[in-house]
């Protein structure tokens, strides 16, 4: 059972974990290193702790500390009990869902270790966007792709804002990140992977003609909003595929559009 101990000092170091929560770099430099992240709001904290991750410690509001008593008299690690203008003096913002726990990170598997035990697979390069990292993990789990690979330079999945979108779906999906880009590329296609490379431009095949779900395995590449997939990229895919368009409309919100192709190498167009 947890200790519930009332904090009034944000200076207070034992609150270190949740200091400077809306700057970016920091965060950035600061959990990997420290081999923790944030998980905010009940739902996402249940979440975290269903799939096996260890609670350092929890910052609530007094009106949560009821909602979240279960998991007080659950856990060991320490759960400091605030009011709402000292979390967002410490945070950095409103705290509106009123519950934070800092989180311990678990060992990622590596590439090949996904690699043979997976079938349909979604490759993101150069993502960096948190809100979109959180929306392609959210549609990976809804629509049964079974693990997400990441170039080296792609946002953390387990940042706050990617946590938060994807309502804990990182936890769920499991992922790992590729040593080298694009040579690591190479590595899918040898484990049996064919590489279609989600593309708006012309010269590529419609998704629906070209059957992703009809193929053994598959690795869907994705790119960054606006730049989408690299020139390099592109050449090392098997096949460039294409989400057909309507109204002069060119692309989709590269979160929109991984939804949409998460369906079509899952399932295919239904049949009319």
């Amino acid at each position: 059972m947890a200790d519930l101990i009332t904090v009034d000092d944000p200076e207070d170091p034992r609150l270190r974990d949740y200091t400077g929560l809306t700057d970016v770099e920091l965060r950035r430099r600061r959990e990997p290193v420290e081999g923790l992240f944030i998980a905010e709001g009940e739902k996402v904290i249940r979440r975290a702790r269903l799939a096996g991750y260890e609670m350092r410690s929890m910052l609530l509001s007094a009106k949560w500390v009821d909602v979240m008593r279960d998991v007080i008299d659950e856990v060991p690690a320490p759960v400091y009990a605030v009011s709402p203008e000292l979390a967002e003096q410490v945070t950095g913002y409103h705290v509106h869902r009123g519950a934070l726990a800092s989180m311990q990170r678990k060992p990622l598997p590596t590439s090949d270790e996904l690699l043979a035990r997976t079938r349909k697979i979604v490759v993101m390069e150069s993502v960096n966007d948190h809100t979109n990292i959180g929306a392609i993990f959210r549609s990976a789990a809804a629509l049964g792709m079974d693990a997400v690979l990441l170039s080296p330079d792609c946002a953390d999945p387990l940042y706050r804002r990617s946590v938060k979108v994807s309502m804990g779906a990182v936890f769920a999906v499991p992922y790992a990140r590729l040593e080298s880009w694009p040579k690591g590329l190479e590595t899918v296609r040898e484990a049996g992977f064919k590489l279609l490379a989600l593309t708006p431009d012309a010269k590529a095949s419609d998704i629906n003609e070209a059957a992703p779900h009809r193929v053994d395995r598959v690795a869907l590449m994705l790119g960054a909003e606006g730049e989408g997939l690299s020139t390099q990229a592109l050449v090392a895919a098997d096949e460039w595929v294409r989400i057909p368009m309507a109204h002069g409309v060119d692309s989709l919100n590269v979160g929109a559009a991984a939804a949409v192709a998460f369906y079509a190498v899952a399932t295919g167009r239904p049949q009319t």
